[in-house]
């Protein structure tokens, strides 16, 4: 089920914080669990939980989207927090089934969702004041960012988001994705307009979108052996941005996460988009 702020008092949690036993699916609602310094209640993450590095030491529950339901089971929670990303469906409905509350947020690209979740979040962990002035704190760094993004020296860049780490197929962002939203908030272009979602493209297409930039992420420069390893990919080199090698990389949660370093995150894309194009 995919709750508001609405709808979310009407879901049965534990009854108190020292009584549960919370399960965290998703790298940015781990993030908030642990600002809201609720990490105490905390009794496993997904692969994806990897900020702070303290979440990568607990109990590892899998990929938020391939998860077991025996693993999350026997940890025993009294609470599972999730996007509406998490699966397989099967899996979701065995825990709940097992009549263990769930609470799935949904997946979003947007600073008042990032709130919203903050705000569920801190009222599902009794944390609500720390939940207002971490809220307040988003505002005022979104503030900041756009404020920055607004006096950027170079406008409209044209970016390619490559997610693919497989160098014989170019796996990129097109419309509506995450990767699609932070470039638009960093002020830039996403160099490919013609669908949405995540989609191969095939050298031709690439060498047409012609981008400025490329942008990857870190886990995936260093899967293909750093920029020598992008610009080998299909079509790249001869792309403006190939030509130039003004490819830059960010960390993936940091990137595409949407939790509460997201503000820092546009802020820095914009910094780095600027800083390659002097």
């Amino acid at each position: 089920m995919t709750l508001g702020l609405d709808t979310f008092a009407q879901q049965p949690t534990a009854t108190s914080a020292s009584a549960m036993r919370l399960i965290s699916i998703g790298g940015a609602l781990t993030e908030i669990v642990y600002l809201l310094k609720a990490n105490t209640q905390l009794v496993g993450v997904d692969t994806t939980s990897i900020y702070p590095v303290a979440a990568t030491r607990l109990p590892n529950v899998g990929y938020a989207r391939s998860l077991s339901v025996e693993g999350i089971l026997a940890l025993r929670p009294t609470q599972v927090l999730a996007t509406e990303d998490a699966g397989p469906p099967m899996v979701l409905k065995q825990i709940s089934d097992a009549g263990i509350p769930m609470t799935i947020l949904p997946s979003s690209h947007q600073l008042k969702d990032v709130i919203d979740r903050i705000s569920i979040i801190g009222r599902l962990v009794h944390k609500t004041d720390p939940a207002e002035a971490l809220a307040s704190q988003l505002r005022l760094e979104w503030k900041n960012t756009q404020a920055g993004v607004a006096n950027s020296k170079y406008k409209n860049i044209r970016v390619l988001f490559v997610l693919s780490q497989n160098p014989s197929q170019i796996m990129v962002g097109g419309k509506k994705t995450s990767a699609d939203a932070m470039i638009d908030y960093a002020g830039a272009r996403n160099a490919i307009t013609g669908f949405s979602g995540f989609k191969p493209l095939t050298p031709e297409a690439v060498i047409a979108a012609n981008p400025d930039v490329i942008l990857v992420t870190d886990q995936g420069m260093k899967a293909v052996g750093g920029i020598g390893g992008v610009l080998r990919f299909p079509g790249i080199s001869q792309t403006r941005a190939g030509k130039e090698q003004k490819v830059i990389s960010l960390e993936a949660m940091f990137l595409l996460g949407f939790g509460p370093r997201m503000p820092l995150a546009v802020a820095e894309l914009n910094q780095r988009l600027q800083q390659v194009m002097t």
